[in-house]
């Protein structure tokens, strides 16, 4: 069905016209993640409604408002520019004017800027007002089926450079509750690696290309990601979202004393994976068991 601007507006204003829009208010605004469709009702009203768009990048809103049919002033404000072009959205705020906020793709302030325009909003008495939609974060933890799980840590992009990224993806690891990280085409091999060696029984979803034509969605043991990933050129191109399924709660008493000691003493000396390796062998205490926890220990 082919449904045209104007008869999108219409239906949103149907929808949300009743509502009431304050002036002089800061709009935070969820867009798609790929998929146009996804955007809400709500959303096209705010945006039709608003004085001015300030975009994460302005090429990207522009793009977006003509798909709805709509043609708005508006605000460069990126992670460069945040500070300086939140002083030009609060004069238009304190002008009485209402302002929508978009990143270039799901919830502004969700690793991507907005954080500092919502703080200086409010800080300036202001009303800031969400207006809620597609996260690829929550998306990738709908399919994930972390079945252990209980909430999530949001970690977003591991630092770029050798010695943060290792120390933040082991904190990562250290970690037993559920974990959503992102990645870049060209790190996503790196990252496969290093989690099928730190952690290679973990369980990963890796979701590519969320909502969009070549969507991928895997659950695997982290061993078998560096594979999965070889066999495909087609699977390391594109955005990815990964969540490191929960770890489940071990319960230490299920282990001899003699295997808690085996593995303690090798941990001082060798890395996680060898030092569970060895003393699964040594103790014939069931290697899972162990390497859980051996991860508690770390952690």
């Amino acid at each position: 069905m082919n449904i045209t601007p104007s008869a999108l507006l219409a239906a949103a204003d149907a929808a949300a016209g009743g509502q009431q829009f304050p002036p002089g208010a800061l709009y935070v605004v969820a867009t798609p993640i790929g998929n146009l469709a996804d955007i809400t009702l709500r959303a096209v009203h705010v945006l039709a409604r608003a004085d001015a768009v300030a975009c994460e990048d302005t090429r990207v809103g522009a793009q977006l408002l003509r798909h709805l049919g709509l043609d708005k002033p508006l605000v460069a404000l990126h992670a460069h520019n945040e500070q300086g072009a939140s002083a030009t959205v609060l004069a238009r705020l304190a002008a009485g004017e209402s302002v929508a906020y978009v990143s270039d793709a799901g919830t502004p302030a969700v690793s991507d800027p907005g954080a500092v325009l919502v703080a200086q909003a409010a800080a300036a008495g202001h009303r800031v007002i969400p207006v809620p939609g597609a996260s690829s974060a929550v998306t990738a933890l709908s399919v994930a089926g972390d079945t252990v799980g209980a909430g999530f840590r949001f970690v977003g992009f591991l630092p770029s450079r050798g010695g943060e990224r290792r120390d933040a993806l082991a904190a990562c690891l250290g970690e037993r509750s559920t974990q959503v990280l992102f990645e870049a085409p060209h790190r996503i091999e790196a990252l496969a690696a290093a989690l099928a060696e730190g952690a290679p029984e973990r369980r990963v979803t890796l979701c590519r290309e969320l909502t969009k034509q070549f969507e991928t969605v895997a659950t695997m043991a982290a061993a078998e990601l560096p594979g999965w990933l070889a066999a495909d050129a087609n699977r390391v191109r594109g955005e990815f979202v990964l969540v490191l399924h929960a770890l489940p709660a071990v319960v230490a008493e299920g282990l001899a004393p003699s295997a808690l000691q085996t593995l303690e003493v090798l941990l001082r000396e060798l890395p996680l994976k060898q030092a569970v390796a060895l003393a699964a062998e040594i103790s014939g205490a069931p290697r899972n068991a162990l390497y859980q926890e051996a991860l508690a220990r770390r952690g």
